[in-house]
C-alpha cells in the first residue's frame, strides 16, 4: 500500500509517501481501507516530535480517516466486513489501509461521504467533550469561541448552536474571519484586529460576561477571556495555537469564582470509549437533522499532503482539508 511514513522526526517537507507492506490485525483489530483521512494542526506535531506523546518511529501520521473494514482480527464483534465506518486511531491515516481496534470504529449512515465522515473526526469530538463533559454545557448558556476559524473552534460553534447555546460569541480576524464565522452560525463575531475582546464581551453582555469560554488558542487571549467570564463562569484550554502557554494569576478565578479547566480527548479514548461512541452517534444525529455540517475547503492526493499541512500550519484554511487516500480500491472490489 501507499502510505506517508515518518523514520525521524522534522519538517514535513524531508517526509514522503511511500510503498510498504499492507497491515495486518491483530486480536481485537481491524483493517480498515481509507477513503478519506482528515487533516489536522496535530499531525504537524505529530510529524515534528512535538506532541505529548511520540510514536514509535517509523510511523505514518493522520488521527481520522473514513473507510471500509476489509480484515477482522481474531475476537473481534464490534465490527463486520464491508462496513463503512470513521476510524479514530492514535494515528496512522495518511495511508490507504491502517490497522485499529475495532472499538475505535464508527459506523457513519449509509448516506454520508467518506469525506464528510472524515471531516467529523478529531475536532468534533474534541468540541463536544469540551462543551458537554468538561464545561458543563446546557441549553440556555452563553459561549464565547476563541480561534472560531480554526478547526476545533469551527465545529464549537456549529455544536453550541446546536445543541441550544442562549449565544454564541465567536472571536476571528479580519472581515473575512467574522463573515464567515457568521456564517458557521454564529450570533455575534469579534474581529479581533480592531475590538478589545474583554470590552467587547462586557458590552454585547450587559456587563455579565459569559457562562463558557472555549479556547484553543492560548496566550494574552486566555487571560482577557478568563476576564470575560460571567460569575461561576468557565474556561475550557484545548491548546495554544498562538504559540504561548499563559501563566494564570489565581486572583483572576478568586473574584468571580471562575474555574479553568482542560481536555485532553485522547484520555476519554482510552479510559471512556463508551462515551465517545455516544458522542459520535449523537454528533451523526445532528448532521442527520441538518443542524451541523463540516466545511470542507479542499481536498488533495495522498501526494499533496506536505501542501495540506503547509496551510494548516499557517492557518491558511477557512474549512476542513481531506487527504484522498482511496487509490486503486476501485480494482480490489471494496467498493469505495
Amino acid at each position: 500500500m501507499r502510505a506517508v511514513f515518518v523514520h525521524e522526526f522534522g519538517s514535513w517537507d524531508t517526509t514522503r509517501v511511500e510503498e510498504v507492506a499492507d497491515p495486518s490485525p491483530g486480536a481485537g483489530e481491524v483493517i480498515v481501507e481509507l477513503a478519506a483521512s482528515e487533516v489536522n494542526f496535530p499531525d504537524v506535531l505529530y510529524i515534528e516530535g512535538r506532541y505529548q506523546r511520540k510514536p514509535s518511529l517509523p510511523f505514518s501520521p493522520g488521527l481520522a480517516g473514513a473507510g471500509v473494514v476489509v480484515e477482522i482480527g481474531e475476537g473481534v464483534t464490534e465490527a463486520t466486513l464491508g462496513q463503512r465506518v470513521l476510524v479514530l486511531p492514535e494515528y496512522g491515516t495518511y495511508a490507504e489501509r491502517v490497522s485499529v481496534p475495532a472499538r475505535f470504529c464508527f459506523e457513519i449512515p449509509d448516506e454520508m461521504s467518506f469525506e464528510t465522515a472524515s471531516a467529523f473526526g478529531l475536532v468534533y469530538q474534541t468540541a463536544y467533550f469540551a462543551l458537554m463533559a468538561r464545561a458543563g454545557f446546557k441549553p440556555g448558556k452563553t459561549v464565547l469561541v476563541l480561534g472560531a476559524t480554526g478547526g476545533v473552534g469551527m465545529a464549537t460553534v456549529q455544536l453550541a448552536k446546536a445543541l441550544g447555546a442562549g449565544r454564541v460569541i465567536a472571536t476571528a480576524r479580519g472581515a473575512l474571519g467574522t463573515s464567515f464565522v457568521k456564517d458557521l452560525g454564529a450570533d455575534v463575531a469579534i474581529d479581533l484586529t480592531s475590538t478589545n475582546l474583554r470590552e467587547a464581551v462586557k458590552d454585547l453582555t450587559d456587563g455579565r460576561g459569559v457562562d463558557i469560554v472555549i479556547d484553543p488558542v492560548g496566550g494574552e487571549l486566555t487571560l482577557a477571556a478568563i476576564r470575560s467570564l460571567s460569575w461561576c463562569g468557565i474556561l475550557i484550554s484545548l491548546g495554544f495555537a498562538s504559540g504561548d502557554i499563559p501563566q494564570i494569576p489565581s486572583n483572576y478565578l478568586l473574584v468571580k469564582n471562575v474555574a479553568v479547566g482542560g481536555l485532553q480527548w485522547t484520555d476519554y479514548r482510552s479510559k471512556d470509549i463508551e462515551s465517545v461512541k455516544a458522542a459520535q452517534e449523537h454528533i451523526f444525529a445532528l448532521w442527520r437533522d441538518g443542524q451541523i455540517s463540516p466545511v470542507i475547503s479542499s481536498t488533495h492526493e495522498l501526494d499533496e499532503f506536505d501542501e495540506a499541512l503547509a496551510l494548516v500550519r499557517r492557518g491558511g484554511s477557512r474549512g476542513r482539508m481531506i487527504l484522498i487516500t482511496r487509490n486503486g480500491t476501485e480494482e480490489n472490489g471494496t467498493g469505495i
